[in-house]
């Protein structure tokens, strides 16, 4: 019976001590640091580290791994030195490169340029956007040098995707936009 009343007294000690609890206040916080972190601005100023920045410059005359440099200007005059490029893919692959073109261009181009390249992708059914031509217009006279050109670049309304597909993607989409205007203006 004795340890029944102790029970009883630590019971009522416990519902005593809950029942004194503020729940206006915060309890207490034995590690505040986690609770309430430093947050940094991304690539902000950050005292503590060299040059009083949070990201670093990449060294001079460095390239990002897997991209190629692309010189040709974006200029009009540089658009028709680009009508001249071939494209630097292996031809023996050929088949292959045209089921990645064909899989990235349903990614990134198909929602404005259509499944077939008719201009009539969802977005300008929606008429969201206007003025998408179909590849079929001989007054575009689209190369695969101007199709990778204008991938990388942009033109118009349509934005570079230089930062979406390294290089190889890019040529593999413009050989598969040169196959939809074969299919086109058959």
């Amino acid at each position: 019976m004795n340890s029944f009343n102790k029970i009883i007294v630590v019971f009522g000690l416990v519902l005593l001590a809950a029942s004194c609890a503020d729940k206006s206040k915060p309890n207490y916080q034995y590690m505040p640091n986690m609770y309430e972190s430093v947050g940094y601005e991304a690539y902000g100023e950050a005292d503590f580290l060299p040059n009083g920045m949070e990201a670093k410059m990449p060294a001079e005359n460095t390239i990002s791994r897997g991209w190629i440099p692309y010189g040709i200007e974006n200029t009009p005059e540089g658009k028709e030195i680009a009508r001249l490029n071939p494209s630097p893919l292996d031809s023996l692959q050929s088949a292959s490169n045209l089921a990645k073109g064909k899989e990235l261009y349903g990614i990134y181009c198909a929602i404005c340029h259509g499944p077939k390249g008719k201009g009539q992708g969802t977005l300008v059914k929606r008429e969201k956007i206007l003025g998408v031509p179909s590849y079929a217009d001989a007054a575009r006279n689209i190369t695969v040098g101007t199709a990778y050109h204008t991938v990388q670049y942009g033109l118009n309304s349509m934005g570079s995707y230089a930062s979406q597909m390294n290089t190889e993607e890019m040529w593999q989409v413009s050989e598969y936009v040169m196959a939809l205007k074969q299919d086109l203006i058959k």
